[in-house]
């Protein structure tokens, strides 16, 4: 089965400061990740094509991952950063397609969860903002907390022209599911009930491991969440992520890809073929694979 993985990252701190990594409880990853590391983690894994994605809030970082991908076979897309606040955001996105590997840009993401006003995504600025990346032909992924998907639904109700990603199914609280009867994993369960009913979102089957515990989650720890999600979305609306390499805080590349496997057993070939790679290639406009390997070339 050929597979996309439509989230990574990749990093060099002298370029690319990572404030938000813990040397000691994320000490996993307290360190550089290059498309040299990329490469060894695809390695036997029937990856084709990957969409990196940013990691901090900088224009600078796209312009590298955009020009990282114009030489590294595998990246087909970049999911990047502007301020969708600012008024300038159709500049913006129009100067980094015009640099280097501009041609790979196919979506910028909020980092919603960095926000703790709860009417954020209610801003009209910001909601303006977003509408001139649709018009761009460009998705919005949205990273948040499990708590703040009562806006995305507002959001992705009252922008139905946009096409929005949720990443990692929107957080759900796997290790610390609360009460049963409301909140937690409970809350998160209706609040993704209510934004599958709105088809302008997919969302992505990743960074799942890093919510649950780090040190002994199991694939039956997950399966709730994978379950509830094929229902509220459906397979055609899903696509695989790693969130390598963050999820190597609590595993391994091939594990997940095992795990993933293990959790959607129960799909059809055609299911399968939309999770892995068909969702990804149509909802970020991906090209045809060539079944490319990655190449080499140091990320920086």
């Amino acid at each position: 089965m050929e597979r996309i993985d439509a989230h990574h990252h990749l990093w060099v701190r002298t370029r690319t400061p990572q404030p938000w990594i813990d040397p000691v409880t994320m000490r996993a990853i307290d360190a550089d990740f290059t498309t040299d590391d990329l490469a060894r983690a695809l390695a036997g894994q029937h990856v084709t094509g990957t969409v990196v994605v940013q990691s901090v809030p900088t224009e600078a970082e796209t312009v590298d991952l955009l020009a990282v991908a114009d030489r590294t076979d595998v990246i087909q897309g970049v999911v990047g950063w502007v301020e969708l606040a600012d008024p300038g955001v159709a500049d913006a996105l129009a100067s980094l397609r015009s640099g280097p590997g501009g041609r790979h840009l196919v979506g910028v993401r909020s980092m919603v969860q960095a926000e703790h006003d709860p009417g954020y995504l209610d801003r009209p600025d910001l909601r303006r903002g977003m509408r001139a990346v649709a018009e761009q032909g460009l998705t919005i992924d949205l990273v948040t907390r499990h708590e703040q998907l009562s806006g995305v639904a507002r959001l992705v109700r009252d922008l139905p022209e946009v096409s929005f990603v949720l990443d990692h199914l929107g957080k759900p609280p796997l290790a610390d599911p609360g009460p049963a009867d409301g909140g937690g994993l409970a809350g998160w369960a209706d609040a993704i009930r209510e934004i599958g009913a709105y088809p302008n979102v997919t969302a992505k089957l990743s960074g799942l491991v890093t919510e649950a515990s780090w040190t002994d989650w199991s694939s039956e720890d997950l399966r709730p969440a994978v379950g509830h999600a094929l229902d509220a979305f459906g397979p055609e609306r899903l696509m695989f992520g790693s969130d390598w390499p963050v999820s190597l805080l609590a595993t391994r590349y091939a594990e997940w890809v095992d795990t993933l496997t293990g959790l959607l057993a129960g799909l059809s070939s055609t299911e399968h073929a939309a999770v892995w790679h068909r969702t990804a290639r149509r909802v970020y406009g991906l090209e045809p694979s060539t079944d490319a390997e990655p190449n080499t070339k140091e990320y920086g």
